[in-house]
């Protein structure tokens, strides 16, 4: 038994990556269960829906996307002081939104650079994907372990990638797994990695090494983790991050009301309009047996034995009233409760038309929300500081770029300020002469007040009056 225990445990992803390098994975049962659920949430698959009785509403990933536009929709961000790597984190930029709404979703992700020929590439792992090996006292991590899989007829293999910071001593290693696939629903759960090869064995692998190779003189990992700015219920031990929708609570919530959604499709299937008739009632066809019914419109009618006797319909029609109005309130209120508790605004999700309109309410919910995004744009802030010193320092050992830059960001402030009403006033107090117009201009279109001197029109000066000395 002692034997075959081992055996088992061989088998585990985690085992296979603590033998392979060396390490201790870093990353509890819990919380790699937890990132598994979330996984599973945020792209329609909870464990608790089935196509018969329970479907899903979609809230896990209405929440990430919506955060997420919140967030980054009117972002600006450049790279000063180093044109090439300004390039290359445009490139990242641009789908910027989509990676945001996955690290939400499940607790974080990775920006892993590397050079690809001329090019500084950007590798997003998951937080599947991901698995830490060491951290400072502050949680931050200074080593992990990154997966990378690839489909290749029956078989999937997995490129390991395992890096290491100590001191400023930076070490990277590879390593190669083989493992049959088994269908998708099998392999999204698997927690093996199967049999190890060489790298030479994918094309795309073959001039990795497998040997580690340290770089001297960095200071940061050369991986940026985006991790969510939420607390972690599941493990506070934990380096990793949370989900938006990670606390067991509001899983549960999403879960009642994914339940309480079902029972509205329900509502109205089981409320449809249909006439009952008596099989004796029905034509049939005397080849086929089959009844004869109204084309188009068979769904209409359904057999039954409604004829007990001589006074008895040969037909009913059922038509119940829908009780969809008390269904609707109970899913809004447990929207507006998922709402509150992850930190947005009511009416995200729940219906507009119900929630209180109120000045205090209206202030209170907005801040709510301006607190939840300004917390992911600091997160992700220190993430992209993090990609651009990555970037910046591989650029440097393949002699791509220098050593010197500057990250700039400008965020977007509308949330809780109202740019249409802001901007009336303003236009207001220049015309009352309360403000300089240049003021006014500069906010209007997102300029200095010395550019917006340059915009406002040449005033012609005023003739001296030519009779001015005169008594």
């Amino acid at each position: 038994m002692t034997k075959l225990r081992e055996v088992v445990r061989n088998l585990f992803k985690t085992h296979t990556l603590e033998k392979t390098f060396d390490v201790q994975i870093a990353t509890s049962d819990e919380m790699a269960q937890a990132i598994q659920l979330w996984h599973r949430m945020y792209v329609g698959t909870s464990p608790w829906l089935n196509w018969e009785t329970t479907h899903s509403l979609g809230i896990p990933s209405a929440l990430a996307s919506e955060l997420a536009r919140l967030a980054v929709v009117e972002l600006e961000s450049t790279v000063s002081n180093n044109e090439y790597i300004d390039m290359q984190f445009q490139r990242v930029l641009s789908k910027i939104r989509l990676y945001t709404e996955q690290a939400v979703a499940t607790g974080g992700i990775v920006f892993k650079p590397y050079v690809d020929g001329a090019n500084i590439a950007v590798d997003i792992v998951e937080a599947h994907n991901f698995f830490p090996t060491s951290y400072n006292s502050q949680k931050q991590i200074t080593g992990a372990v990154f997966l990378e899989e690839k489909r290749e007829g029956d078989y999937i293999y997995t490129r390991v990638e395992h890096h290491q910071l100590l001191g400023t001593d930076y070490t990277i290693q590879n390593a190669a797994f083989k493992r049959k696939s088994f269908g998708s629903s099998f392999d999204r759960d698997n927690q093996t990695l199967g049999e190890r090869i060489s790298m030479a064995t994918i094309d795309e692998w073959q001039d990795i090494s497998e040997e580690p190779w340290t770089i001297k003189n960095v200071e940061k990992p050369l991986f940026a983790y985006f991790k969510m700015p939420y607390g972690n219920t599941i493990d506070t031990t934990s380096p990793l991050g949370m989900s938006l929708f990670g606390k067991p609570e509001l899983v549960e919530m999403i879960k009642q009301a994914d339940k309480q959604y079902s029972r509205i499709l329900w509502e109205y299937q089981g409320s449809e309009l249909a006439i009952d008739v008596d099989r004796n009632a029905i034509l049939t066809d005397k080849k086929t047996g089959e009844p004869i019914l109204p084309e188009g419109k068979e769904r209409l009618f359904r057999k039954l034995d409604v004829q007990s006797g001589p006074d008895k319909d040969l037909y009913s029609v059922f038509s119940p009233n829908i009780r969809n109005n008390e269904l609707f309130m109970g899913l809004n209120e447990l929207l507006k409760r998922i709402e509150f508790n992850v930190g947005m605004s009511y009416g995200t999700i729940s219906d507009p038309a119900e929630i209180p309109k109120t000045a205090t309410e209206i202030i209170s919910s907005k801040q709510r929300l301006y607190a939840t995004v300004k917390e992911l744009q600091q997160a992700l802030e220190f993430a992209l500081d993090d990609l651009v010193y990555a970037m910046a320092i591989w650029g440097q050992l393949y002699k791509l770029c220098g050593n010197k830059y500057e990250t700039a960001y400008k965020w977007d402030d509308s949330i809780v300020v109202d740019r249409e009403k802001e901007l009336a006033s303003m236009q207001a107090d220049v015309a009352a002469g309360l403000l300089r117009p240049e003021k006014y201009l500069a906010k209007k279109y997102g300029v200095s007040e010395e550019e917006a001197l340059l915009l406002m029109p040449q005033t012609q000066p005023v003739s001296p009056d030519p009779f001015g000395d005169r008594e």
